[in-house]
């Protein structure tokens, strides 16, 4: 893991995710710092290969790889501890529930671990080991192909392994939102698993910080109507009313 990042650093990566380039000029105004300044945030960003150098500032690194695991993981905690928190208020005691990939839904399985009597199925490693904590919640991880930088399985295995069963709730995170495609994730193969877990699960639960809005992300996972609730930190009134014109029920922590 490379070095951790400044809260300045945090906001700058969440910022070029979002748009397509970033001039030095646009950050020095933003965050009211020299150039030195941001010149050397982006030699530390881009030494961790967390973005990419372009002429006068900055660009992702790709549209097809999400951010690594440890560096996603450091992101926003504040607002995933919140949305976490929001979401186990509203898993009853003996539910099913399948938790799916990404570091949001990591902080939902830390907020039910007091949850009585859970049936949790997972292909996500991460999950599978915290609820290792409890011997009295039943834990399933379905078979697949690792990917050693997620800490999860996905591939046909697991899509098979998913269509067995009808979950009450069906947890999952996604790598972008767009306005008119609906969600969307940088790996096929996990949007696929996404896709497959909300027709598999009775009450979809989408976890979602506002910082996954406008990330260039390709894969499509789901149209926004066929999520339930959506739990997310800070969001305009406009994408507000857009989703609850498609049938989402909105959770904004505070």
């Amino acid at each position: 893991m490379g070095l951790s990042l400044n809260d300045r650093q945090s906001q700058i990566l969440n910022w070029v995710q979002q748009v397509d380039s970033l001039l030095v000029e646009d950050m020095v105004a933003q965050f009211d710092v020299s150039s030195q300044t941001i010149r050397k945030d982006i030699n530390q960003l881009a030494e961790q290969n967390l973005v990419r150098r372009t002429h006068g500032g900055i660009s992702p690194v790709s549209s097809i790889e999400n951010l690594s695991f440890e560096h996603r993981h450091t992101l926003n905690v504040a607002a995933k501890m919140a949305i976490a928190e929001s979401v186990a208020r509203e898993i009853p005691d003996g539910s099913s529930l399948f938790l799916g990939i990404g570091t949001t839904v990591e902080y939902v399985s830390r907020a039910l671990l007091n949850h009585q009597k859970l049936q949790v199925f997972t292909n996500n490693l991460t999950v599978a080991s915290i609820f290792g904590m409890r011997s009295d919640t039943q834990v399933r991880v379905l078979a697949g192909k690792l990917r050693h930088k997620h800490h999860d399985l996905v591939g046909e295995e697991t899509l098979a392994g998913l269509r067995q069963y009808y979950f009450d709730y069906g947890i999952l995170g996604c790598g972008g939102l767009d306005e008119e495609q609906g969600l969307l994730d940088f790996d096929p193969e996990e949007a696929a698993v996404s896709r497959v877990l909300v027709e598999q699960s009775r009450h979809a639960f989408l976890v979602a910080d506002q910082h996954k809005w406008n990330r260039k992300a390709m894969a499509r996972i789901q149209p926004f109507s066929k999520i339930d609730r959506f739990f997310s930190d800070e969001m305009t009134l406009q994408r507000q009313q857009l989703l609850v014109s498609a049938g989402v029920k909105v959770e904004l922590v505070t």
